[in-house]
Formats: C-alpha cells, structure tokens, sequence
C-alpha cells in the first residue's frame, strides 16, 4: 500500500500541514515552533513526528527541523489546499476571516472528497480561484 493513501488521523494532518506552513514561512520547521503555533506540548510533537517518519512523511537528524519526504509535501499540500480552498469558500459566504480559518481547521478533515471537488467547482465558476490557490503566508485581509 503506498503512503499516500493512508488516512492520517485529523491530528497528524494538523502537524503535517503545520511542518509545511513553517517551512514555508520560516524555511525551517522546529519541534518547538510546531508546539507553539498548535498550543501543543514538546512531547506530543515529537510523538506526532515519530508517527509520521513511520509513514514516510518526515524526516528529522537530531538538533535540526523536521523535513517533509516528496509523499510528505504532497500530502501536506493537499491538507493546506483544502484549508485554503474551505476558508476562502467561507469567506466568500460572508463568514468573517477568524471564524473561517477556524472552521476550515474542521471541515478539512471530515468532508468528503464530492463535497470538497463541488465547493472547488463553485469558487472556479465565480472567479474566486485565486483564493484556491493563494498560500497563507502573509495573507492580511481587514
């Protein structure tokens, strides 16, 4: 069975796609950052990192970040694409942009794969794509 059609659990998601995030933002991605940015414990991160170096997504040496494998970057990508692609549906909604990127943090993790192509499907049919694909790097909006 390959990887990439594991089913992470809605946990290991959230580190994998917050190892991608850091990565993106910092360059690097820290045990102690990922603690930080998900109100979590050392421990249950370095628990977290484990798991996912069992599945081949991550690599860390000792005293250095955590790595994403090429199966780890397209997982997480496709976390964060979700997440981006339900938060900018919501906003789209009316939804303000804190309760949007907390309920993408949900939905991204329960919907069905029907659902998330026909919200895609929406967002492309009324030019809104560019939120689909825009990384959350240094999004500002007020």
């Amino acid at each position: 069975m390959e990887h990439n059609h594991v089913k992470l659990s809605q946990s290991l998601e959230d580190y994998l796609e917050m190892v991608h995030m850091l990565r993106l933002a910092n360059g690097i991605a820290r045990v102690k950052d990922i603690a930080a940015a998900l109100s979590v414990k050392m421990p249950s991160v370095a628990k977290a990192i484990l798991e996912l170096k069992k599945l081949g997504l991550v690599t860390q040496e000792p005293y250095s970040g955590v790595e994403l494998t090429d199966e780890g970057r397209k997982a997480a990508a496709d976390v964060l694409n979700r997440h981006i692609l339900l938060k900018g549906f919501l906003i789209r909604l009316g939804v303000s942009e804190a309760i949007a990127d907390k309920d993408a943090c949900s939905m991204e993790h329960i919907l069905s794969a029907e659902t998330l192509a026909t919200i895609e499907e929406f967002m492309k049919k009324n030019n809104a794509s560019a939120v689909v694909k825009k990384a959350p790097k240094s999004e500002k909006r007020k």
